[in-house]
C-alpha cells in the first residue's frame, strides 16, 4: 500500500504550488515559470555566506567561489522568467562585493590610499576614509559606486549575472 506524505502532497491551484524550486504565475493571459521565493532566499543566503566579511579570504577566491555558485544556480533556473529579479540580485551582489572590499581596507590609511588610487580627490578620499558609517551603508554610497565601478568589479573578476542569465535564458 502506498503511503502519502501529507507535507509534500497538496491539492489546489497550481499557481500557489512549488515544484522542484519553481512556481507558476499568470500574466497577460499566459502562464510562466519563475523561481520559488524560498529558492531565491536560499540563493541570497548562500551569497551572504560566500561574501561574509569575517571569512578573511582574498577577493579573487571569493569571486571565483561566487562565480561557481551563481553559474550553477543560473544554469538550473535559466528556464524561468526572472529578468527583473536577476537585475535586482546583480545590484545586490555588487553591493556585497563593495562591502567586502571596504572591509578589507580596514585601516584609514588603506582606505585613503585605495580611494585615491581609484580616482577620488584627496579631500574626499580623506573624508570618506574616516567615516564612521557601517560597511553595508558605505557599500551603497556614491563614493564606492564611483570608485569601485561595475567596470572595476568586472576587471577584478566579477562575472555579471544579468548578462549570463540573458545568454542562458535565450538558449532554453
Amino acid at each position: 500500500k502506498l503511503k502519502v506524505n501529507r507535507e509534500k502532497s497538496k491539492t489546489g491551484s497550481p499557481l500557489k504550488l512549488k515544484f522542484l524550486g519553481f512556481s507558476l504565475y499568470k500574466a497577460k493571459g499566459k502562464i510562466g515559470i519563475r523561481p520559488y521565493q524560498k529558492s531565491v532566499k536560499r540563493f541570497k543566503d548562500r551569497v551572504r555566506q560566500i561574501t561574509s566579511r569575517k571569512r578573511g579570504r582574498s577577493t579573487q577566491k571569493i569571486l571565483k567561489e561566487l562565480k561557481t555558485f551563481t553559474t550553477g544556480w543560473l544554469g538550473y533556473f535559466a528556464i524561468a522568467d526572472m529578468k527583473n529579479r536577476i537585475t535586482a540580485l546583480n545590484v545586490w551582489i555588487r553591493r556585497r562585493i563593495r562591502m567586502y572590499l571596504w572591509k578589507q581596507w580596514k585601516k584609514i590609511s588603506a582606505r585613503f590610499k585605495n580611494l585615491k588610487r581609484l580616482g577620488i580627490s584627496k579631500g574626499k578620499a580623506w573624508e570618506w576614509a574616516n567615516t564612521r558609517k557601517g560597511y553595508w551603508r558605505i557599500a551603497n554610497s556614491w563614493i564606492l559606486s564611483r570608485s569601485l565601478t561595475n567596470e572595476y568589479l568586472a576587471s577584478v573578476g566579477y562575472d555579471d549575472i544579468s548578462k549570463r542569465y540573458e545568454v542562458l535564458h535565450l538558449n532554453h
